[in-house]
């Protein structure tokens, strides 16, 4: 009866991740992310069905998310190479950075309990959402801004990386909006945000496995901070979804839509601020 019991609870945590996949790809193909912010809310609604380790939950979402953008953009950036869309020079020139950052941001999350890391997580959010609610104060800068360089650009990379491994995130909306302010056409700037996912994505899902490798308690198909039956849910059902958002966004209002996905990242905010203050 114990096996059923892990059986059962396999079978409805990889149902309820499917759905969660197929969210994370359409709002991928919408706006260029990587999804990791329907991920990450979406395990934490589930995941305390089938563990106990309530503070320890937001490492395995975090954790599971980072690891399912990796697959996701590694898919996207080889569509879009074909097309000659990604460009590898911003990628080899701000790769070394983002790792740095990924590294302290792993360092962070290694130090930091369960409560403020749902803290850090709600006002991340917040903060992402002002671009998604007032995406007209992004399209009306005229200034002609350059790729940044030098200390700029490793200012900039590490602290995205940095923050995009706290938050279980690929760091794609912060990419594209600097793309896009230095006059990149908007294609590019997608494309390229897929490989600054993957960069982000890979030390990061490892950095949660290591750190989550001698944790007890927690959801079952655990191995570390990634929960391998949500991982293979998120990424299958992410692949069909994605195109699917692609073409919506093509055919819906752009603005009713960002506008609509900023409501829900404030929503969540608040959820996670919520559970910041009563997380065990």
């Amino acid at each position: 009866m114990e096996g059923l019991g892990i059986d059962l609870e396999l079978v409805a945590l990889v149902v309820a991740m499917c759905l969660a996949g197929a969210a994370a790809g359409l709002t991928a193909g919408l706006f260029g992310n990587g999804g990791g912010f329907v991920v990450v809310p979406a395990l934490l609604a589930v995941l305390p069905l089938f563990s106990d380790a309530d503070a320890e939950l937001i490492y395995v979402a975090i954790g599971t998310s980072l690891a399912s953008i990796v697959v996701s953009s590694a898919r996207s950036v080889q569509a879009h190479s074909r097309r000659g869309a990604v460009d590898f020079q911003l990628l080899r020139d701000w790769s070394i950075w983002l790792v740095i950052g990924v590294a302290v941001g792993l360092y962070i999350a290694s130090i930091t309990d369960g409560r403020r890391l749902f803290m850090v997580f709600a006002v991340g959010v917040l903060f992402y959402s002002f671009y998604f609610l007032f995406p007209e104060l992004f399209t009306r800068i005229r200034h002609p801004f350059t790729l940044p360089r030098g200390t700029a650009r490793a200012g900039l990379a590490s602290f995205l990386g940095g923050f995009s491994a706290l938050l279980g995130i690929g760091g794609g909306t912060i990419t594209v909006i600097t793309m896009v302010l230095c006059k990149r056409p908007v294609h590019q700037a997608v494309a390229t945000a897929a490989g600054v996912g993957f960069i982000i994505g890979l030390p990061g899902a490892v950095g949660f496995l290591v750190l989550g490798l001698d944790v007890p308690n927690l959801p079952a198909g655990s191995l570390g901070y990634i929960n391998i039956p949500a991982l293979l849910a998120i990424s299958t059902l992410s692949v069909f979804t994605a195109p699917l958002g692609a073409r919506l966004a093509h055919n819906l209002n752009e603005l009713h839509l960002k506008r609509l996905f900023g409501l829900y990242l404030v929503a969540v905010s608040v959820a996670m601020f919520y559970k910041a203050t009563h997380v065990t």
